[in-house]
């Protein structure tokens, strides 16, 4: 009598695990995330708490916005069945440290990083997003893609950088310049709560879409780092910023000369970029 009750318990058990599996893979289905795409996005805030970002003297606080934007990216990847960490959810100072932590702490994961650019020019406008490894660049050009396509500012490109947030994840991340909080037009385009929203939700179609980066995605630039060679990404994404025929001298020349015609926007520009160099 034992026995049979035992093996009763145990058909019970089994059902209930196997009406929870079926169950799950078919929210997971409605939702429209397969099995390959039930990744975590861990989502990072630039700036926070005392670091408003920009430059000196910027109106706009950057931190505002970039939280704003992070907050309802998060909405939607959530109702579309991901599951998403945020570094920051508050007005908080997060070190670049406890950032990368944060990010390095889940496999399966994905790290965006969302931030407004600045500078003392303000006719510099345009997104641009940046990248690191070589397993970035899908997600860098795909969102990069779909924020440009929805957004009515230039396209300043994809780009390879080594700041500290990309350098040392070791997961894809990307970090997505929104425009710039210092050109006129573009800071009231960011004020706008529907713009926000447009920029989230073409942020949330890149993610949806970083794996479909290929011809599709040709009207994508890509420009390199002046000390940073592009050359294993150059036969995935089209290259505008420079002719492949250049020489290394000739390049080296033209860098040496970039370098010199930006020291005096320099000390501005790197308030900007605070927390994500390092």
């Amino acid at each position: 009598m034992m026995r049979r009750n035992f093996f009763r318990i145990g058909l019970s058990i089994t059902g209930v695990l196997m009406t929870f599996l079926v169950t799950s893979a078919y929210a997971a289905k409605s939702s429209g995330i397969s099995g390959s795409d039930a990744i975590t996005v861990v989502i990072d805030a630039g700036h926070g708490g005392h670091d408003r970002g920009g430059i000196p003297g910027q109106r706009i606080a950057e931190k505002d916005m970039t939280l704003d934007v992070a907050l309802r990216l998060r909405n939607i990847l959530s109702a579309a069945g991901y599951r998403v960490v945020m570094t920051r959810n508050t007005d908080v100072f997060i070190p670049l440290g406890g950032r990368v932590a944060i990010a390095n702490s889940y496999r399966n994961a994905i790290f965006v990083c969302i931030h407004f650019n600045a500078t003392g020019r303000s006719g510099a406008s345009g997104i641009e997003t940046y990248f690191y490894s070589r397993e970035s660049l899908p997600l860098a050009s795909a969102i990069h893609h779909y924020v440009v396509g929805g957004a009515p500012s230039e396209n300043r490109g994809v780009r390879r950088r080594g700041y500290y947030v990309l350098r040392k994840t070791s997961i894809p991340a990307v970090l997505v310049e929104c425009g710039f909080l210092t050109n006129p037009t573009e800071a009231a385009y960011a004020q706008s709560a529907s713009y926000r929203q447009k920029l989230a939700e073409e942020i949330a179609a890149g993610i949806r879409g970083r794996n479909s980066v290929g011809s599709g995605f040709g009207s994508t630039r890509v420009a390199t780092a002046e000390t940073i060679p592009l050359q294993p990404y150059m036969d995935q994404t089209k290259v505008t910023s420079s002719k492949k025929s250049r020489s290394k001298r000739s390049h080296k020349k033209s860098a040496r000369k970039k370098k010199s015609s930006s020291k005096k926007s320099g000390s501005k520009a790197r308030a900007a970029s605070s927390d994500r160099e390092g």
